[in-house]
């Protein structure tokens, strides 16, 4: 390898001419290349080898042509790739800084720019484009890897599902054509071509022909025979109708559609495709898929009058993670549905508790009350059941009843923890938990725990701030939470707008892999060798875009949610939002499908894992992921500042 000149100019030609370089402004390329490195190599030499570990700098092809070759396990070489004049290599293991996966030999004598980690970091940071470019590599680098994994991978050592929910499309189960009437139309008219199509459900067309509301078996009972609120015989669809109707594409995945009935509570979804009416899904649909029946079961819930019933559809529950990901449902659609399980398992238990309340003789809830789930729960993004992290806020008593009011819901508080605990929700070590005074309050006591903290910022109160940022009203009266979520929010866009000037942007996160590109583990204890997934890269990813969230003044408590809209509002690039999306499920996935591994051999799920255990592409999806959480940390360290933040991260 001989060093060779190309003046300024020359260099300059070149990067104008590379993407995404051309983007950037002719005097940020001058500078670029005042500190760009020249480099000739000639035929057979090798640029970078596989395995070697990152030089620290991207190469850019100025002439010439090089092989991008892969050898496997036995040695065996094969060409996968060439890169010609423009085009540059070595960026995913400069973004990600591990080692090369491939090597990089010279096929023609090649003129290669050569340009620093330092340098390259800069643009990356200052410039949204440059930036959403390499970001895109990397996102789809760990989309494709992990597509061949799941392709490979049999995940029947954690089911015996057959029929895949993320296979099927609901165009192959759907009912068409569909049988429609209008709002004006007699009830008995109707009634007669549901008995005589043996059909449970006429869809409503609007004057336009579009769907405007259902009719179904049970709305006919429940209003003409049930309660007879109308004569039959002069009763017209607009009437009874239900004008709630819930959509769905017709490429759709039957998963997705099983989500979107769950979240609704409905039993029907009206199948559209490019804005027309061409079909409709039922529950029962969705029965006859043998490997929906568990999933289906937990309609059950809210029949359950026992916290012992309970416990049995909880196990139920349980089950259908294992379905998902044995049917390869991604950890979005993962998340989705057992994140509104067991929310749903959540609000039966606190209805039972309050049935309890009353037959102990402790009467009603004295005022009104709403109850809180906090962390993972409220941010949608349960796999496995977590820690109990919730809290609960009252209406303000009268002074002389505050003692007692507070009293009853610190016994109402222990009771749900006791329900929750029975079926399998364990109670929060960290103690974040109302039957704790610190997360039970009246409606004031709150906000002016709130004022106080936009005065002092101290510690332990950010720290309580941030856990309030996840938040998820699941019971009771909604509105008295919305006061307290309203002056959180308040105080913290006050606090960021001031905030740039006490900050000085430092990183506290530093990603767990050394400069030789090994994954840094445990050095000793119990978990020596290993990696805790959720405190090395989870959480830190999930505080940032929270962070992010509240600067943009977005109310969405989800990671997944919280990265869209930060997208949709400009503060983040979709490239960028692709990649963190990726890193976070990455992440997610790896966490969740070792948690389950632990859980068949019979022991408890702790987030450790192996890296070295992974096989190759699984290590590389996970410095790839890690990789993102530091990018992330760094944009949220020079966009947002403040006293507080480094008690969030």
């Amino acid at each position: 390898m001989k060093d060779r000149v190309m003046d300024e100019h020359e260099i300059l030609a070149v990067l104008r001419n590379t993407d995404p370089f051309e983007i950037l402004d002719t005097d940020i390329l001058i500078r670029l290349s005042r500190k760009t490195e020249v480099r000739l190599y000639a035929v057979n030499e090798y640029v970078f080898r596989q395995g070697e570990q990152s030089r620290d700098r991207l190469f850019v092809v100025a002439s010439g042509l090089v092989e991008i070759t892969v050898s496997n396990d036995r040695e065996m070489e094969a060409v996968i790739g060439l890169r010609r004049r423009y085009d540059f290599l070595g960026e995913t293991v400069l973004l990600s800084q591990q080692q090369y996966p491939g090597s990089a030999r010279v096929k023609e004598d090649l003129v290669c720019l050569e340009i620093g980690r330092k340098p390259f970091e800069k643009l990356l940071h200052t410039h949204a484009g440059f930036s959403g470019f390499f970001s895109a590599l990397l996102s789809e680098r760990m989309r494709l890897l992990y597509g061949e994994i799941a392709a490979e991978r049999s995940y029947e050592a954690y089911s015996g599902a057959e029929s895949p929910l993320f296979g099927k499309r609901v165009s192959e189960i759907m009912s068409y054509p569909v049988v429609t009437c209008s709002a004006k139309d007699a009830i008995t008219t109707v009634s007669m071509t549901m008995a005589e199509k043996d059909i449970s459900a006429v869809v409503v067309l609007d004057a336009f022909k579009k769907p405007c509301g259902i009719v179904t078996e049970s709305v006919l009972v429940k209003y003409l025979i049930a309660r007879g609120l109308y004569p039959v015989a002069t009763c017209r669809v607009e009437q009874v109708i239900n004008s709630h109707l819930v959509t769905i594409e017709a490429e759709s995945f039957i998963g997705q559609a099983l989500i979107s009935m769950i979240r609704n509570k409905t039993r029907y979804l009206i199948v559209m495709e490019r804005g027309r009416l061409v079909g409709i899904i039922a529950m029962v649909d969705l029965i006859k898929l043998r490997s929906t029946g568990q999933m289906l079961l937990t309609h059950n819930i809210e029949a359950q009058q026992s916290i012992q019933g309970l416990l049995t559809i909880s196990r139920e529950v349980d089950r259908i993670l294992g379905d998902l990901v044995a049917e390869k449902a991604d950890i979005g659609e993962i998340l989705n549905v057992m994140s509104e399980l067991h929310e749903r398992l959540s609000q039966r238990i606190v209805a039972l508790s309050e049935e309890r309340m009353k037959r102990e003789g402790w009467g009603p809830a004295p005022v009104d009350y709403c109850w809180i789930n906090l962390g993972s729960a409220a941010r949608y993004e349960q796999s496995i059941r977590t820690d109990q992290d919730s809290a609960l806020v009252y209406a303000d008593p009268s002074p002389d009843r505050r003692s007692a009011v507070d009293g009853y819901f610190q016994k109402l508080s222990e009771v749900i923890v006791d329900g929750l605990n029975a079926c399998g929700f364990p109670q929060c070590t960290a103690g974040i938990s109302p039957i704790h005074e610190k997360w039970r309050r009246a409606q004031s006591d709150w906000l002016q725990l709130i004022e106080k903290w936009s005065q002092t910022f101290l510690p332990e109160e950010s720290r309580m701030m941030a856990i309030l940022l996840d938040s998820r009203p699941i019971w009771g009266n909604k509105s008295l939470f919305q006061r307290i979520a309203d002056s959180m929010f308040g105080a913290f866009q006050k606090t960021i707008r001031g905030s740039h000037e006490s900050s000085g942007g430092q990183s506290p996160y530093r990603i767990p892999v050394s400069f030789l590109g090994t994954i840094i583990t445990e050095r000793s204890g119990v978990h020596k060798d290993e990696i805790n997934l959720k405190n090395s890269g989870i959480l830190t990813l999930v505080n940032c875009i929270r962070i992010l969230a509240v600067h943009g003044r977005i109310r969405e408590p989800s990671t997944l949610g919280r990265l869209e809209a930060l997208a949709a509002g400009g503060s983040i690039t979709p490239e960028d939002m692709n990649l963190y999306r990726s890193s976070f499920e990455a992440l997610m996935m790896l966490t969740l499908e070792e948690n389950l591994q632990k859980i068949r051999r019979g022991r408890a799920p702790d987030n450790y894992l192996d890296p070295y255990a992974l096989r190759k592409r699984e290590r590389i999806i996970l410095k790839d992921a890690l990789s993102g959480v530091s990018r992330l940390q760094k944009y949220v360290s020079r966009t947002v500042s403040g006293d507080w933040l480094r008690d969030m991260l």
